[in-house]
């Protein structure tokens, strides 16, 4: 594992010059397990996860970091028992009624990816407003995938050309990119994945092309500044290529 940086008397991390991502994309897993592992029920996982973004939002700020993607709920998670998908979508509502008007006063831009159609339209409204009043802040962007899917998004997107009556002549990377939910954002640099596994999970799938990637066993209740700064410091140690030869294997 890679060692902790050390800090100064303010807490301040030491990475320095190092480079920092431009945008961050985090797959939050572990909620259920690290309830299980305290005899508590998964929706009090899911609510402590809820409960530990507000000061990983910081942390990655206090990095410099200006993009960071969450995914909350993704389009298979309504598979899951109805009763965990209700608890996720009253803490959701929560986290919007409670939470925005701090991001606000933070600096924090709200922006909401992946489907709105199968929300409540309660909780449609909620978002709205958040990402109405927030949608000046320049501090940090906030993107909450919330019931998104990478398929589905590129399927909305072929959608939306087809029914725009673009030509396959016209068809490019830019125009694509223009109709995912995503437009506008930078591609993730860094995709960090808490709780030990390796999948994508069908997560930003065209956005992840070059993506450097970070795992840790840590479960994301547990995820905190010093968990950042671990995997801000391992991506520091990457050589990004995009598919490219470093300068220095040029013979």
């Amino acid at each position: 594992m890679t060692p902790a940086p050390d800090k100064d008397a303010n807490g301040a991390s030491s990475l320095g010059a190092a480079p920092v991502p431009t945008h961050v994309a985090v797959i939050m897993d572990g909620n259920g397990r690290w309830a299980n592992g305290r005899g508590l029920s998964r929706s009090d996982g899911h609510r402590a996860g809820t409960e530990n973004i507000r000061r990983i939002i910081r942390a990655f700020a206090q990095h410099g970091v200006k993009h960071l993607t969450l995914y909350a709920f993704s389009t298979e998670n309504w598979e899951r028992p109805t009763e965990e998908v209700g608890a996720l979508m009253e803490l959701l509502g929560e986290a919007v009624r409670n939470e925005t008007e701090l991001l606000h006063k933070e600096g924090v831009r709200i922006r909401h990816l992946g489907r709105f159609d199968r929300l409540s339209p309660r909780l449609q409204r909620a978002i709205q407003k958040s990402v109405e009043l927030t949608k000046r802040n320049t501090h940090i962007n906030l993107n909450v995938a919330f019931d998104y899917g990478g398929r589905e998004e590129i399927l909305q997107a072929v959608r939306a050309m087809l029914s725009d009556g673009v030509r396959p002549d016209e068809v490019n990377e830019g125009l694509l990119e223009g109709h995912l939910y995503t437009a506008g954002l930078p591609d993730p640099d860094l995709i960090i994945r808490t709780a030990g596994e390796m999948r994508i999970s069908n997560f930003l799938l065209w956005q992840a092309a070059y993506a450097e990637y970070y795992t840790t066993p840590t479960l994301w209740p547990d995820f905190g500044e010093g968990e950042v700064e671990l995997a801000l410091t391992a991506y520091a140690q990457r050589q990004r290529r995009f598919g490219r030869v470093a300068p220095a294997e040029v013979r």
